[in-house]
């Protein structure tokens, strides 16, 4: 497949475009610093732009089969990136016609579900709300406009993330948090990304993910 990826010098992006490499896909990997990116491949094209420019993203989502953003705020000055660069690449990709996406967002955003823990029902997950509102709120943006775009999305949504290696090994819940998952790495993150790019289960769905 050809596929674009935004938020590509990040800790998920990163192993998104290596992993997509990998599996031998055509890979266009949007930064803002080519230095960030240290990586050659002969099916690798690293440009500049600002995720948030569309017309700038429009030359580089065309004839793409999907676009997988991994935006996210390094700190909380860049709260807003997540909303800000999927309005972006939606009218991006509206422009030249594609229609496929996956991005991350965070399994706070999803109903606690049946069978969590006293501890995280009524402590832990309502003190991350509180503590991390503003990017829960840019990512609850983010997601509204992926329900009010003609796109076929797919939010993916880990829970506390790690640097460990991928284990291919995790659970999945279409539509709802994973019980009692505590943790995924970030590259088992984006293991579960490129696998939901071609599942139509996961269309216009957000979709749990953790161990």
């Amino acid at each position: 497949m050809k596929l674009t990826v935004l938020g590509a010098t990040g800790g998920i992006g990163g192993q998104i475009v290596r992993q997509a490499l990998a599996a031998g896909h055509d890979v266009t990997a949007v930064v803002r610093e080519k230095s960030r990116l240290a990586l050659e491949h002969p099916a690798l094209r690293v440009v500049t732009a600002d995720p948030t420019d569309a017309w700038a993203l429009v030359p580089f989502v065309t004839g793409r089969d999907a676009v997988l953003s991994a935006l996210g705020p390094r700190g909380r000055k860049a709260v807003g990136i997540a909303s800000a660069g999927t309005a972006g690449a939606l009218q991006a990709m509206d422009a030249a016609g594609v229609r496929r996406v996956v991005v991350v967002s965070a399994a706070p955003l999803a109903p606690i579900p049946d069978g969590e823990s006293l501890f995280l029902r009524y402590v832990g997950t309502p003190l991350i709300r509180v503590v991390l509102k503003s990017l829960y709120a840019d990512l609850a943006e983010m997601e509204a406009l992926l329900r009010d775009s003609p796109a076929e999305w797919t939010s993916v949504r880990p829970p506390r993330l790690t640097d460990k290696p991928s284990t291919g090994s995790y659970r999945t819940v279409v539509g709802g948090a994973v019980p009692k998952g505590m943790s995924i790495s970030r590259a088992d993150t984006a293991h579960a990304m490129l696998a939901m790019v071609d599942d139509p289960a996961t269309f216009r769905q957000p979709v749990g993910v953790a161990y």
